[in-house]
């Protein structure tokens, strides 16, 4: 359909039009004074995802639209309104329990009837680019709307510390039993590390075995001498008992051996003298020979004494180091078993450590949890409290006629043109072009048009141009 068309089916249905029109605004008008005043009041609250001033310090306000969300949920909650319910004591109204036994034949639970007739009068919007939530409620009676805003807005405030503190309740009672065995098990520990100490003798294991180290280590330093000494006394010794005893330091340096070979020397040198002078087989010097082989005699009877000290002084090196290499391996064993006790101990410290480290973590959630199952604050306060409104929202005459207005137009447009494709007639030269499926070359006006002259003496000079250019293209 084109715009000519279009139009043309306007002026020709112009009367049905205003009669729907007309029809739809004296419904708008009869709807807004016929239909019952209604009242809408709003309280709001205003939501923070911090937990509280303290522990929220350091960090802004975190509220996502999946917090907003839940929260909105959480109003509109079947929960919420119940609590609504048990709140202004609805139950108890002889005028609602008559409307319930009517409405359910006195089947089902008022509360959850009462709670479903509540929600639908409700709405819940959240700010788009704030943390506020406003809650509207609309009733007949302004007062009752009010009353009945702000006890939504209190049941979800108390829902919310409800939802806070129940679980809170529950985890405490758990980390209490779970505190109570944790504490059990340090106890228990801590018991079996002293009864190991006091079985054997512990005061302090490092400290001990400190002292019981440096004593090993001292040992092992004087059985080092002492080997040294050994090993000198037993050569000593072989060089005592050898061919070149008399070589040795203690035998050069004794003075009876250094005073007896100076006899022999002073006895030797004589008994050459009177041998050259008197001969060998003069009795001077028969008795100095035999004076000679009994200093001969003494002087190997002194070194034999004096290597004989070497030979004790070797024996007791080797017996001191006997002693002190028993007393080192028996320090080394008393050593590691302190090691071992200590390492046992270790074991025992870090089993109390560990239950008591585990203890602490318990209690520290059990203090948490009891704190926050006392908790009477949320982090949802309330914004503004509803006050009975003065001016109805519904109906409004302003918009109701606008919509009037819109719909009639639209309607009595819609009306026209079904009524037009039900009687089609033909109201313009498109509709005779569409029809006939020939061009127009000409249109007559209305009896007594004003352009019925000119258009008259228009066709006669298309009819004259017309049958001279015919008569030219017979020629």
């Amino acid at each position: 359909m084109t715009f000519s068309q279009f139009v043309a089916v306007l002026r020709a249905r112009w009367r049905l039009i205003s009669g729907v029109f007309a029809a739809a605004m004296v419904i708008a008008v009869a709807l807004s004074l016929l239909l019952p005043k209604q009242y809408t009041a709003v309280a709001s609250v205003v939501v923070d995802s911090k937990p509280d001033p303290f522990s929220a310090m350091g960090y802004p306000s975190l509220v996502t639209p999946a917090f907003m969300a839940t929260q909105v949920d959480i109003i509109q909650s079947e929960r919420v309104a119940m609590k609504v319910v048990r709140m202004l004591n609805l139950t108890d109204v002889p005028v609602i329990r008559e409307q319930w036994k009517e409405a359910t034949e006195g089947q089902g639970s008022i509360e959850a009837w009462l709670a479903g007739n509540l929600q639908k009068q409700m709405d819940v919007k959240p700010s788009k680019e704030s943390s506020v939530i406003s809650v509207a409620y609309k009733a007949g009676d302004p007062k009752f709307a009010a009353a009945m805003a702000n006890a939504f807005v209190k049941s979800y405030l108390a829902t919310v510390i409800e939802l806070k503190v129940d679980p809170a309740k529950q985890y405490s009672s758990f980390f209490d039993t779970r505190a109570k065995e944790a504490r059990e098990t340090v106890e228990a520990a801590q018991a079996k590390l002293s009864a190991f100490q006091n079985e054997k003798g512990i005061v302090n294991s490092d400290e001990r075995l400190d002292v019981e180290t440096a004593r090993l280590n001292e040992l092992s330093s004087q059985l080092v001498a002492i080997q040294a000494l050994a090993s000198e006394s037993v050569s000593r010794n072989e060089q005592a008992t050898g061919a070149s005893a008399d070589r040795m330091a203690e035998v050069l340096g004794n003075a009876n051996v250094s005073s007896l070979k100076a006899d022999l020397s002073r006895q030797e040198a004589r008994m050459k003298e009177l041998s050259t002078r008197l001969g060998e087989r003069h009795p001077q010097v028969a008795e100095l020979k035999a004076s000679i082989d009994e200093l001969r005699v003494k002087i190997a009877e002194e070194v034999r004494r004096v290597t004989g000290g070497v030979g004790v002084t070797s024996t007791i090196n080797r017996q001191r180091e006997s002693k002190l290499r028993a007393e080192l391996e028996a320090q080394r064993q008393k050593v590691l078993h302190l090691k071992q006790v200590r390492d046992e101990v270790a074991v025992l410290q870090r089993d109390v450590e560990h239950a008591q480290r585990a203890f602490d973590l318990v209690q520290q959630r059990l203090n948490q949890s009891s704190l926050e199952s006392q908790s009477t604050q949320s982090n949802i306060n309330e914004l503004t409290m509803a006050m009975p409104p003065l001016q109805p929202s519904s109906p409004n005459l302003l918009l109701n006629m606008i919509l009037g207005v819109i719909g009639g137009v639209l309607l009595g447009v819609l009306v026209a043109f079904i009524r037009e494709l039900s009687d089609r007639r033909t109201r313009c030269v498109d509709d005779l072009q569409e029809v006939l499926g020939i061009a127009v070359i000409g249109v007559l006006p209305g009896a007594g048009s004003r352009k019925s002259g000119r258009l008259a003496v228009a066709a006669a000079q298309h009819r004259l141009v017309g049958s001279g250019s015919a008569r030219l293209a017979a020629k």
